[in-house]
């Protein structure tokens, strides 16, 4: 059975998600993509959640809940920083239900990764903000994190990743 970790939050519990987690994960991630207002573009399911995080082990999710009830989650993997010489955790998403904001469970789930980093021997934590997304944003910047103004991201996906993938490979 999974550990829960308590957290300085009266009721607020987190805990490592397990295989019976699936559909409440993509449940998770829809709510994201809706606030986001991007829930056209997920096209993740639980077959694919499944392989991906329990088979092949590529990302982690860790489950935030309040009186027993899951209400939010986030999802992160390992980077390797080839300048620290060391691994790093990216946060891919943090998504705390709109009802429970204001409450410190984000900044709980942040605290844990973390705690989580320094005992992997990560050298960071790092994810990405949309920069219209100014609640989140002010919420970083509370808590000590630095935009990374300097550097801009690029992205290659669908047609253009295969065109990519087949252009010098044989």
């Amino acid at each position: 059975m999974n550990r829960l970790i308590d957290t300085k939050v009266n009721g607020f519990k987190i805990r490592f998600a397990e295989l019976k987690d699936v559909s409440l994960i993509l449940e998770f991630i829809k709510e994201l993509a809706e606030y986001e207002k991007m829930l056209d573009e997920v096209v993740a399911t639980e077959e694919v959640l499944r392989e991906f995080l329990f088979e092949r082990k590529t990302a982690e999710v860790i489950i935030g809940e309040f009186q027993d009830k899951p209400v939010c989650f986030a999802l992160f993997f390992h980077n390797f920083s080839t300048f620290l010489g060391r691994p790093g955790i990216y946060l891919e998403d943090l998504f705390v239900k709109p009802e429970m904001r204001g409450k410190g469970m984000g900044k709980v789930m942040l605290s844990f990764l973390a705690k989580l980093a320094i005992e992997r021997k990560c050298g960071r934590l790092e994810w990405w903000c949309l920069d219209w997304n100014e609640p989140s944003i002010d919420f970083y910047k509370h808590l000590g994190a630095k935009p990374m103004d300097d550097w801009t991201v690029y992205r290659i996906c669908s047609e253009e990743l295969n065109t990519l993938a087949n252009c010098f490979i044989e």
